[in-house]
This record gives structure tokens, C-alpha cells and sequence, in this order.
């Protein structure tokens, strides 16, 4: 046999690993433990005072293959986020061949460690699976179709939540080091709840290059070409963007911006379920719960979301944007070749009019980017706009308005760096009753100056649309183990701050 066919998964050791991890999982269900009531409110306080466990952080990370990938340990999942009862498929590849275990762990507050283990599946049998093909222009699509490494039915009892599954390897001999990263999925649920985390993953997966270049911004035609498409179907590479942090490796973009948020709510015991980008467009899905929390980056939007949002809005559920070039991106879901529901994502337009001055300022960027889908200002309040990065400062400009009860906020105060690394500005003209509560000054690049509007408007049944207008807002909330304070622009914030989190609880106690 030749080496190459060697390193090829077989049936056999596949449904070995199955077995094993159906077993495993049994095995993890807390004792005595019943499935999460569909109304119960106090779910979340009581899953963490379980006992956390720190080492769900990842230990040897090593990008092998280009600037993103490792070849060592990779793999992903077969959904964005899956129901208790559902079976989650993982597909893993380990080159050179080598045995591996997965630890799952649910992410949230645990008395500061910021993880609970919930499973421990393996050792299983890793080889080298195929770097997909690249399709045709303008696709460009990378699409993995390996097989699965190992099969999971989620236990009724697993709150939903972001898991994480940290693989590591096995070594051959107690000389060899071993390797880890990460796979990433969600577990959601049906119950009525207070807060609805929505994870930006759409985005994640936009800007992810694995497995060499490949994501929707490095087309021939121009950053926003499009007809471009990427998929769900391959693993995470190491995070692109503004700064180098090992965690993103297999874990999108969770760690860096959403989890201060998730690690601060658990904290203090919110009422918080988890979905993914793809779940929004269930209308349903949203107004069981009284607010939407839109997290980080959360660019890319199918219209569905959109459509969704608009009439959760008119029925009454709160929508806090702790985000930033929140709905700029049109990008619709289509199957993938496997037969996998939202499973490819390509960009199609932009919401709302781009203006001519910013098609003329960011000629070479824009190209090919129109405008085919409504007005993001209309669910937001503002919108992305020219220079749409950028560092600057959070300053308050109606200091009695609710919002920053309690915080000691005055005219004109400021919380340093806490705008960034994108932003929406220009409010929406149209929107009555819509107001500015905080504003300034962005500076692109160091110097280009650029400006950002915080806004909050009524909706129709007592309810509010708040934009917090930064990327960074988490940053002002929490610091979980692993974290690190970004830094672009030549601006950074300077992480947890009692005024950010005392605006978060003024917002999250109008959401009763």
C-alpha cells in the first residue's frame, strides 16, 4: 500500500469513531440531570455554577501551510448551529496521520474559567483528507467534502450555547510534540427567552482563508467582486484581519469579539439562548425572545435576516446592534453540494444606496458592489459609511437620556478607544423619534477622518433599536481567560470599563 492511500480514512475506522463518540457522549450527561425546560428563565444561572474548566484554551497552535492554515489538526462541522437530539458530524484531518481526541466545551462564565467541559470523544483515527478544488470564477468556492471523523447526537441537557471542540493530537512517541485547534458549533434551542445572542458567523466565514487565500475578499476582480462564494464546509483558518491571536485557529471569529459578551451575561445570569447568523431568518426564532443581541462584526446578511428583523421589530422585540458594518453585505444561503441547508454563502450586493462620492473614494474596494437590497439605517438606525474604519473615542452627547443612568456620564465624556475597528454613522433621516446619543470622530489609518453616530429609535409596541455604532463595544464589558485587547488604527480600547457595563444593564433592564 502506498503512502497516500495509508493516510486515506477508511469506513472501518469511521464508524469505530462513531461508536466511540456515541458512547463517550452518553457517558458526559450530567448525572441526574433533566432537559432544559422550554420557559425556564433561570437556566443560564444555574449552568454556571457548575463546576468551569480553563483548560479549554488551546496550548500548541503552529500555522504550517501559508499564513493561516495548520495541516497538523483541522477540521469543522456539519452545521452552524444544531438542536439537542440532532447529530452533529466532525470531520478532521491530521497530516501527517496521527490519533487524536476531541474535548468539547460549552463557553460561557463558570466562576471566572470560562468553559465547561461537557464531553471528552476519542482517541480517534486521524489521516490526511483533500484540499478541495477551486471552482471556476466568480465563485471561486473552496468546498470540502471529506468524511466524517466522528458523529455526536447532542444530549437533551446541553444548554444552548457556543461549544467548542479542541482537538489535539496524539503523538507517535513521548519525543513528539502534540498540536491542537479548534472546531466551533452552536447549540440552539425553541424556549422564550429574554436575550437572543446571535453569533456574527456569517462573517467569520466571510473573511476566513483557509486553505490558502480563499475567502470573499481576495477575488481578482476587487475585494467586493461579486458572485464570489465561500463555505461552511472547511475549517477555520487563523484569524486575517487586525491582529495575530493563536485561539481564532478552527474558532472563527468567537473569541475575539463575541465572548466578552457571552462570558459577561453568564456572569451576572442573563436569560441568554444562542443562535446563528442563518437562524435569524426564522421570524420565530426571534420573537420568542424580547431582545436580539447582533454581536461584533455581523456584515454578511442573507435578505431573509433582514425581512425577519423588520417584523420582529414591528411586533415588539428590542434589537440592541452591539456591532459594527452591521448589514453592509448582501449574501445569500444556498445549499452545499452535500445537500447541507446554508451551507455556501456568496455576496451578491450591498444594502441600501452607495453613494457616489464613496464609489469614487474607494473606487478600486467597491467595484462591482451595488446597492440591491433596503436600507440597513431602516433596522439600525445608521449605517456603514466611508471611511468605515477607523480608532476614536466614545462620547456621550445626551447625557439624561436613559442610557447612561448611573454612570456619571456628562456632556462631551468620553471612553477611550472604545470606537472601532469599524463603525456606522449617518442616522437615518426618515426615522422618527430617533436619537444621537453618542458621536465623533474616527480616524482611518491613523489620519483619514471619518464619523460615527450611536442612535437609538422607538419601535412600535414600547419596544427600541439601539446601535452602539463600534465593533468594540464587547471590549468594554469583559476580559475572559485568553483574551486580547485589539489594536488597529493606531487605537485600541483599554477593555472592561464600569460605564460600558453599567449602559449594558440600562439596556438589558428595558428589555424585561
Amino acid at each position: 500500500m502506498s503512502s497516500s492511500d495509508s493516510n486515506r480514512l477508511g469506513r472501518r475506522d469511521l464508524l469505530k469513531g462513531m461508536v466511540t463518540a456515541s458512547a463517550l457522549a452518553a457517558a458526559t450527561k450530567t448525572a441526574g440531570a433533566e432537559p432544559v425546560a422550554q420557559t425556564d428563565a433561570d437556566v443560564i444561572r444555574r449552568e454556571n455554577q457548575r463546576p468551569g474548566d480553563r483548560d479549554w484554551q488551546l496550548t500548541r497552535v503552529r500555522v504550517n501551510s501559508g499564513k493561516y492554515r495548520t495541516k497538523l489538526i483541522e477540521g469543522y462541522c456539519s452545521h452552524q448551529s444544531i438542536a439537542a437530539g440532532d447529530t452533529l458530524r466532525i470531520f478532521v484531518s491530521t497530516d501527517p496521520a496521527r490519533q487524536f481526541t476531541i474535548d468539547v466545551y460549552r463557553m460561557g462564565y463558570y466562576g471566572g474559567a470560562g468553559a465547561r467541559k461537557v464531553a471528552s470523544l476519542g482517541p480517534l483515527q486521524g489521516a490526511v483528507q483533500p484540499t478541495p478544488p477551486m471552482s471556476p470564477e466568480p465563485a471561486r468556492l473552496r468546498e470540502c467534502k471529506w468524511e466524517p471523523s466522528v458523529e455526536l447526537k447532542i444530549p437533551e441537557d446541553w444548554v444552548s450555547g457556543v461549544y467548542l471542540g479542541k482537538l489535539t493530537t496524539i503523538p507517535d512517541s513521548p519525543s513528539d510534540p502534540y498540536w491542537q485547534s479548534y472546531v466551533i458549533f452552536i447549540v440552539r434551542d425553541r424556549r422564550p427567552a429574554r436575550l437572543l445572542f446571535q453569533c456574527s458567523d456569517n462573517t467569520w466565514q466571510a473573511y476566513n482563508r483557509w486553505p490558502d487565500n480563499e475567502s470573499l475578499y481576495t477575488h481578482p476582480a476587487g475585494a467586493h467582486a461579486p458572485g464570489v462564494a465561500v463555505s461552511f464546509d472547511r475549517p477555520y483558518g487563523k484569524y486575517v484581519q487586525i491582529f495575530d491571536h493563536p485561539l481564532s485557529t478552527g474558532s472563527g471569529e468567537f473569541l475575539l469579539w463575541e465572548y466578552p459578551l457571552c462570558y459577561w451575561l453568564e456572569q451576572h445570569g442573563y436569560d441568554v439562548t444562542y443562535g446563528a447568523n442563518c437562524d435569524t431568518m426564522d421570524l420565530s426564532f426571534v420573537t420568542r425572545a424580547r431582545a436580539l443581541l447582533s454581536v461584533g462584526h455581523d456584515e454578511y446578511w442573507d435578505v431573509r435576516q433582514y425581512r425577519s428583523v423588520e417584523q420582529a421589530i414591528d411586533q415588539g422585540v428590542n434589537v440592541l446592534w452591539l456591532s459594527g458594518n452591521s448589514v453592509f453585505v448582501v449574501s445569500p444561503f444556498s445549499p452545499g453540494s452535500s445537500g447541507g441547508a446554508n451551507r455556501i454563502l456568496t455576496r451578491t450586493g450591498a444594502y441600501g444606496p452607495i453613494r457616489e462620492d464613496e464609489l469614487e473614494s474607494y473606487a478600486a474596494l467597491f467595484a462591482g458592489l451595488q446597492g440591491k437590497a433596503p436600507d440597513e439605517r431602516r433596522i439600525i438606525g445608521a449605517r456603514s459609511v466611508v471611511p468605515f474604519n477607523g480608532g476614536g473615542d466614545w462620547t456621550c452627547v445626551k447625557p439624561k437620556h436613559w442610557l447612561f443612568r448611573d454612570t456619571g456620564m456628562g456632556q462631551g465624556d468620553s471612553i477611550p478607544g472604545l470606537v472601532g475597528w469599524e463603525h456606522h454613522g449617518e442616522p437615518d433621516p426618515d426615522r422618527q423619534g430617533l436619537e444621537v446619543l453618542a458621536e465623533g470622530s474616527v480616524w482611518s489609518g491613523g489620519v483619514r477622518e471619518g464619523h460615527y453616530t450611536a442612535t437609538i429609535f422607538p419601535g412600535p409596541k414600547g419596544n427600541f433599536v439601539f446601535n452602539a455604532a463600534t465593533i468594540f463595544w464587547s471590549q468594554g464589558l469583559a476580559a475572559p481567560p485568553g483574551h486580547i485587547i485589539p489594536w488597529s488604527h493606531w487605537s485600541r480600547p483599554h477593555g472592561p470599563d464600569p460605564r460600558v457595563q453599567q449602559m449594558m444593564k440600562n439596556l438589558l433592564s428595558k428589555c424585561e
